[in-house]
């Protein structure tokens, strides 16, 4: 029997400086946890971050841990604006 699992997808769209700088701050995070990746699309470039875990649980902390990072790089991205 395979075991269960939970997933969601964060997206985020933006300029290639701007996704670039989010991925980079991201990367040194436990990339054991999710899988995060740049895309280019019609209109501009989105980063698409997947986490995956054994639970809500882990799948939320995770997705909580990588909030507050993202939000820390924007808000430093904005203060540079």
């Amino acid at each position: 029997m395979s075991m269960a699992s939970v997933s969601t997808t964060l997206s985020i769209n933006g300029s290639k400086s701007h996704v670039d700088a989010l991925f980079a701050g991201i990367s040194a995070d436990d990339p054991d946890t999710f899988e995060a990746k740049i895309i280019e699309n019609e209109d501009g470039f989105q980063l698409r971050i997947l986490v995956v875990g054994e639970n809500l649980t882990t799948v939320r902390n995770t997705v909580d841990d990588l909030l507050a990072c993202l939000g820390a790089i924007e808000s430093t991205l904005n203060s540079l604006e």
